[in-house]
């Protein structure tokens, strides 16, 4: 059976896109969760993991570290992974390529942490502009595509790409479009979402560097944490 190696549900966005997608599809797979160990992660994720970062698939003999990467391997045995119309297909990879490279203050501002609720201290222009053109990707393939999901009718690696941005306009209350908002609530009430969401708040684990993220991106209104 696939492996798939995860850190902490609260924090990692990395690890949630293939296991939403896996779990929603559905693809079959054990669950292999490593804490965060501060300045040790590293050294501890390397012992399945190459570059000692998690998301990291394991087939058998074959290691597949990269969330991207590890996507494109599940659709050449699932092609439910991607839309079956090849224009979608193509605007879908496309979409998810941005979020894997692109939105970095995004990523800065906005840390993933799902169990609080933060007001965020500052709202710079890169982060205005992130936000922007997130608004304009999805309401771009929600309404090329017909919804309810970002290419279509199906739930995709487009959505799970995304996903992790659900939990964040979550948590820091961010300014989308009705549209928007609308696909946002669509995607915490999936099934998977929900399971995510309650396995982080019953996570006893904090780790400081993710922590001091959230302090400083503003004043913290609510920990729902155990």
């Amino acid at each position: 059976m696939l492996k798939l190696f995860i850190a902490n549900k609260n924090y990692s966005s990395w690890s949630l896109r293939p296991w939403v997608l896996m779990r929603q599809l559905p693809i079959p797979f054990e669950e292999k969760l490593v804490p965060f160990g501060g300045k040790a992660a590293p050294d501890l994720f390397r012992a399945f993991s190459p570059t000692g970062k998690v998301p990291c698939l394991v087939d058998g003999t074959t290691v597949v570290w990269d969330s991207l990467a590890i996507t494109e391997y599940l659709a050449e045995k699932t092609p439910q992974v991607w839309p079956a119309d090849a224009l979608a297909r193509a605007w879908a990879r496309c979409a998810a390529a941005e979020m894997h490279s692109g939105f970095n203050v995004l990523r800065e501002c906005c840390t993933m942490n799902c169990g609080v609720r933060v007001r965020l201290d500052a709202n710079p222009a890169g982060l205005q502009r992130d936000i922007a053109r997130l608004d304009e990707l999805w309401n771009e393939g929600l309404a090329r595509f017909g919804g309810p999901f970002l290419a279509g009718p199906s739930f995709t690696a487009a959505d799970a790409f995304f996903a992790p941005v659900a939990f964040r306009v979550q948590t820091y209350g961010l300014p989308l479009s009705a549209a928007s908002f609308q696909y946002v609530e669509r995607l915490l009430a999936l099934a998977p979402m929900k399971e995510w969401y309650a396995a982080a708040l019953r996570e006893i684990w904090r780790d400081e560097g993710h922590e001091e993220e959230i302090r400083h991106a503003g004043t913290l209104l609510e920990d729902r944490r155990s």
